[in-house]
């Protein structure tokens, strides 16, 4: 088949399964947003294009979003017209429909069959909106706006053949009338790459090596904001530390926003809840929370190799490939007891559960199960049992999305 990937962020979500259709013989090629010809390691084409245009100044608050996605939209209907014109038709478009830019596939090809990948459908209540009440959505409006936001899911399903979710939770978030055409099959975790490793090791900006030896909490965000529980964890932090005198902390995670509303204050989540946690701390337990940023994949592992406890928090919300892969490295668990995490985390089992705004509760669990070795060990080995058996990439998730693509001749 000739396949055409539209993503904004290419290959994305879609990383493992582009080189896995090259191999098996199709055409691939991709629609990605760049100002300069881009290249690839694969064999595969990419196609570029570039918004011609800003949004409207002035333009109504609530439309911003949806105006945004057309201008998207616009120019990637412009240069799928120009592959037309040339002679291209795919078989098969697969989008991720969320920067809006497959809304007009269909004008340009209409029998071409169009897949998207169903990330997340907004609520205004429920759901990650309104959850968090030291958050509360600043007005009523916030529920338009978000009603309008939808519009783009919306439209895509009127055009879509079919769709693609990682989890049933986030299947479970789109209206029940589209979801007989949204099959659920994760991305995949490699589980042979990301496995336990005593041999590990991690080393911090001060030169000091973390090793599986030492007691080293973990906690990762793509960026430190409170969808992800950052404001929770660092709160439990003080209690923690005062009772486990030689756990290190270390965080990974970036200072901007990657979901949810920016901080009034001009300042990034991690310094407004940074200030408020360094009172509550001694110099010597100050010296323990290491804050790395972001970092590479292979630290990455590195990192949860030698972790004692992974803990991962978040809103009722899209699940972090980052707790799939902790689970895979046989990392002991703690994590919120949100919707999301019901799906992987039996609670005393393959992971502990504990209610997301509980910082005490959080603190007296962090701090038993670094007390309890053996417990630790049975979760872990547990877990990555559990990421095997569901979430393997080789055996479980790429086959299922091969057989899925081939499903749609």
């Amino acid at each position: 088949m000739k396949i055409l990937f539209i993503h904004q962020n290419f290959p994305g979500q879609f990383k493992h399964l582009v080189p896995a259709l090259i191999q098996q013989g199709h055409q691939v090629s991709a629609t990605v947003m760049s100002q300069k010809p881009l290249a690839s390691s694969l064999p595969l084409t990419i196609h570029t294009y570039f918004p011609v245009r800003s949004s409207t100044p002035q333009i109504h608050p609530w439309l911003i979003d949806m105006e945004t996605k057309v201008i998207r939209a616009e120019a990637v209907f412009h240069k799928l017209t120009e592959l037309k014109a040339g002679g291209y038709q795919p078989d098969l478009v697969i989008a991720h429909p969320g920067w809006g830019e497959s809304l007009f596939v269909k004008q340009v090809w209409p029998d071409t069959k169009l897949a998207i990948y169903c990330e997340f459908f907004y609520r205004d209540h429920g759901q990650d909106m309104g959850f968090d009440p030291e958050f509360p959505r600043s007005s009523v409006e916030d529920a338009c706006r978000l009603t309008l936001k939808n519009n783009n899911n919306f439209l895509h399903f009127e055009i879509a053949d079919a769709g693609i979710s990682p989890t049933h939770w986030q299947q479970s978030t789109f209206p029940e009338r589209f979801r007989n055409k949204i099959s659920v099959i994760h991305d995949g975790i490699d589980t042979e790459h990301v496995r336990p490793d005593d041999q590990a090791v991690f080393e911090l900006s001060d030169g000091k090596v973390l090793t599986k030896k030492d007691e080293v909490i973990t906690f990762v965000n793509r960026n430190l904001e409170p969808y992800r529980g950052y404001h929770i964890f660092l709160r439990a932090l003080p209690q923690i530390l005062q009772e486990r005198p030689n756990a290190c902390v270390v965080i990974v995670g970036g200072d901007e926003v990657s979901y949810g509303a920016k901080p009034d204050r001009g300042q990034s989540w991690k310094q407004i809840f940074l200030e408020e946690l360094l009172p509550k701390l001694n110099t010597e337990q100050l010296e323990r929370i290491h804050f790395v940023g972001k970092i590479s994949y292979p630290r990455f592992i590195g990192l949860l190799q030698v972790s004692s406890l992974h803990v991962y928090l978040t809103y009722p919300f899209v699940l972090s490939w980052s707790l799939l892969e902790a689970m895979s490295a046989e990392c002991a668990i703690l994590a919120s007891d949100t919707a999301p995490l019901k799906e992987v985390i039996e609670d005393g089992v393959n992971g502990v559960l504990v209610d997301f705004f509980d910082v005490e509760g959080l603190a007296n669990k962090t701090i038993a199960l670094l007390a309890d070795v053996s417990t630790r060990q049975q979760l872990g080995r547990n877990a990555r049992q559990f990421a095997r058996q569901h979430y393997d990439l080789k055996t479980q998730c790429l086959p299922k999305q091969l057989a899925w693509i081939a499903s749609l001749r």
